[in-house]
């Protein structure tokens, strides 16, 4: 279950601490609120629709998707690449060039594997589960793929 957003003193209301399990009918529910909202819920799943084809576990959420914000820009996604077939793999997800452009173009938003570097200091996973605006620990939401 996804709690409800709390403010910490960011922009907008984001996740309490943690990693919260839901499947895509549970995020399209709570998060695909309005048209700019859904439209990014449609890239979600034909990402994740194209990560459980090579192989993907796990993905995690992120971004001012999983947030209060009205209407955000994109969503983050963190993909576990433990037994992807990088043959099978869309390589757009390994294409972070222009600012994401690509994965951007085709999925609207952005995908990075778990396990990389994020900052010099946390992987993406790591990163992923601080705001930005006061560095304080804030909640993502994970997809079982498989």
């Amino acid at each position: 279950m996804i709690p409800e957003a709390i403010n910490i003193g960011a922009s907008w209301k984001v996740l309490p601490q943690g990693v919260f399990d839901a499947n895509l009918e549970e995020i399209e529910s709570r998060f695909a609120t309005n048209q700019i909202r859904r439209h990014l819920m449609k890239g979600l799943c034909k990402a994740c629709k194209a990560l459980r084809k090579a192989g993907c576990k796990v993905v995690y959420v992120d971004g001012s998707f999983v947030s209060e914000k009205t209407f955000p820009g994109d969503y983050d996604v963190c993909w576990d690449p433990t037994g992807v077939d990088v043959k099978k793999l869309d390589l757009v997800f390994l294409d972070f060039s222009n600012g994401r452009k690509k994965q951007k173009l085709k999925y609207f938003g952005e995908f990075f594997p778990s396990s990389a570097n994020a900052d010099g200091s946390h992987t993406y996973l790591q990163f992923f589960r601080i705001e930005k605006e006061t560095g304080l620990e804030k909640g993502i939401v994970r997809i079982l793929l498989q």
